[in-house]
């Protein structure tokens, strides 16, 4: 009797964690089909207008494309730098070893406190970094007061926060392949370009891509980083979704408006998710394949 009862007893943290998570999205989606508000706390059932608002707002559309130019900047300099990085640090050495080490100190810090450090030191009079540019010629730059300067600099903290993380994963990938196939190219005497391209690169791909899924996904629905930095601003250069559903529903207290943002955020990266896994998938059968 006990075993026949104990693969449904080790479903039920399971079970209870999706009904932790699908309760609150259904009675958020429920939310969206009415027009509460601080103003009006006895709300009427619109259906789809607050969605039909937010699609012909123009400050919707505005923030789609910030949070397209945010996610796929980060993702694509963190995806290079962390690759980088990686291949550096495959290279025994006791410096590699260090500073594998210190690799993953900015994963320990929290994005918002990363944040609120790297805004001191953005200030243009007392900032650190203006301090040491400035023999060079470069000081007193405004970094977070104009709006390509300000989602510029978002993004940097973005890729010193998360960087680490993709070059962890990049390194375990590289030391999971293969030796035959280099100790070969190394006998054929092809060059270190020539074999990243056809060799290093083709088998790391799936690795990196995996590290790509996560942060592109992650830098979508970005929220912490650039509000502590910027709030969104200056005017609303930086207002990505994320920031754009907090003003709605707190700021300005249309509480079914600002659900409606968040529920077309999690469209836009559901169906992210779903395009970029499935090309994961059709990476890994070919390198399965090749094996």
């Amino acid at each position: 009797m006990r075993l026949a009862l104990r693969p449904y007893l080790l479903i039920v943290p399971a079970l209870l964690l999706t009904c932790g998570i699908l309760y609150p999205f259904g009675l958020g989606l429920y939310y969206t089909l009415f027009d509460f508000s601080a103003s009006k706390p006895q709300p009427d059932m619109v259906r789809f207008e607050n969605y039909e608002t937010v699609f012909t707002q123009d400050a919707f559309w505005n923030s789609a494309w910030v949070t397209v130019l945010y996610a796929v900047g980060a993702a694509a300099v963190e995806t290079v730098l962390g690759v980088a990085v990686a291949l550096l640090l495959h290279r025994s050495s006791l410096v590699g070893r260090v500073l594998e080490k210190i690799l993953i100190l900015p994963l320990m810090i929290a994005p918002v406190i990363a944040a609120i450090i790297w805004k001191l030191m953005l200030q243009p009079s007392v900032g650190v970094v203006n301090y040491l540019l400035k023999p060079f010629g470069l000081g007193g730059v405004q970094w977070t007061d104009t709006p390509t300067g300000a989602l510029l600099s978002s993004i940097a903290v973005d890729v010193w926060v998360y960087t680490p993380f993709v070059a962890i994963l990049a390194l375990a990938g590289l030391r999971s392949l293969p030796t035959s196939p280099f100790e070969a190219a190394a006998v054929d005497g092809a060059r270190w370009w020539y074999t990243f391209r056809r060799l290093t690169l083709p088998m790391l791909w799936p690795y990196v891509l995996v590290a790509v899924i996560f942060r592109f996904m992650d830098s979508l629905k970005v929220f912490d980083i650039i509000y502590a930095l910027t709030e969104g601003g200056p005017g609303d250069s930086t207002v990505v979704l994320q920031i754009r559903a907090y003003l709605e529903a707190i700021r300005f207290q249309r509480y079914s408006f600002g659900i409606s943002y968040t529920i077309v955020l999690w469209a836009v990266v559901y169906l992210a998710a779903m395009i970029l896994v499935r090309h994961l998938g059709k990476i890994q059968r070919k390198a399965a394949e090749a094996k």
